[in-house]
């Protein structure tokens, strides 16, 4: 414990245990994703968006439900740093993209 009455390690986040251990486990995949060019990512994201718009039933919903785990990844990686509307945001987002992967599989959408 330090002075502020943190662990040592948790660089302010307020959590040792599952969050160091994602942050550990995501620091090799996003050192990958940082030296890649921007536009590859783009382009991963927009292939999983068309898959999951044109194709039809799992396919598509795996599609849609890959994106959102992309995207919760990453909003768990900076949801130490973001505000009340940053987080709300991403909720909003990842329950729209998870409905819509749900109808998508079951043929509603």
């Amino acid at each position: 414990m330090n002075s502020r009455g943190e662990r040592a390690g948790t660089r302010g986040t307020g959590g040792g245990g599952m969050r160091a251990a994602v942050e550990r486990w995501s620091a090799a995949p996003v050192v990958f994703l940082h030296r890649m060019p921007r536009w590859t990512l783009l382009v991963a994201v927009f292939v999983l968006l068309v898959v999951g718009m044109v194709a039809s039933g799992w396919v598509a919903a795996g599609g849609l439900l890959a994106l959102a785990a992309v995207l919760a990844w990453f909003a768990y990686l900076n949801w130490p740093a973001l505000d009340g509307s940053g987080r709300i945001l991403r909720i909003v987002a990842l329950v729209i993209l998870v409905g819509f992967a749900v109808g998508r599989g079951i043929d509603r959408f």
